[in-house]
């Protein structure tokens, strides 16, 4: 959103992360409030500290989540739970910063969230008790199960087509992905390794994996950042 400084200018910002003010967000709404419904009372009285683009600062988090669906992918994220994974938190919060359709917790239904960073308020998530309920959930869809791990006969993911309409399925730290999880797959995908570690942390992989999707399908031109449009407020 496009702010007004104290020299009058007007200056558009991009991200608050991006900046480097001492606090991230704004304070309390300055001028007459704006009278559409998406903004929130309490934030526009007190200011809005929330982990959330500029476009959407001072938004109540219902119409925050309306507007998502607008922009959300057609990709799916689903991850392994069955030994409390730790990466679950970052897996979600990725998700959300690609605007992925929705994340699916396979397994266990408690997951630590403090790596998601409150963006799983942002996020569709569905569970299921077992990798089954997640294969009924594509099949209904028409969604393409692609799982990644290095395996033998795994395709280099820097080489592949990922399909534009699939759920990515990733494993746990350690183990990877169960055997009901390979031969849910329809697609096996890896990632190139150069180094003496013999797989690589499960969050990192989702961003990885997420982002050749984005590469492929995606339209960057509807990708916030530090020089594109933002919506105004009237």
């Amino acid at each position: 959103m496009d702010q007004e400084t104290s020299e009058g200018t007007t200056e558009v910002v991009g991200p608050t992360e991006w900046t480097y003010r001492n606090e991230v967000g704004v304070g309390p709404w300055e001028g007459p409030w704006p009278t559409d419904d998406r903004y929130d009372p309490e934030l526009l009285e007190h200011g809005d500290r929330r982990n959330v683009v500029d476009a959407y600062r001072y938004w109540r988090r219902e119409a925050i989540v309306a507007d998502l669906d607008e922009r959300r992918h057609p990709f799916h994220v689903a991850i392994e739970n069955f030994q409390h994974d730790h990466n679950i938190g970052t897996v979600v919060r990725t998700a959300n910063a690609f605007a992925a359709a929705a994340v699916h917790i396979v397994g266990k239904r408690r997951w630590n969230r403090r790596g998601a960073m409150v963006t799983d308020r942002y996020q569709h998530l569905h569970h299921h008790p077992q990798v089954s309920g997640l294969v009924d959930y594509a099949t209904e869809r028409g969604l393409t199960i692609v799982a990644v791990d290095n395996t033998p006969g795994a395709q280099p993911v820097e080489t592949v087509r990922l399909p534009r309409e699939c759920v990515l399925l990733f494993g746990q730290e350690g183990p990877g992905l169960s055997e009901d999880a390979q031969q849910a797959a329809e697609l096996v995908v890896s990632i190139a390794q150069f180094g003496s570690t013999r797989s690589i942390n499960a969050g990192v992989a989702a961003g990885i994996v997420m982002h050749t999707w984005v590469r492929q399908h995606a339209d960057l031109s509807a990708a916030w950042g530090a020089h594109s449009s933002i919506p105004s407020d009237s």
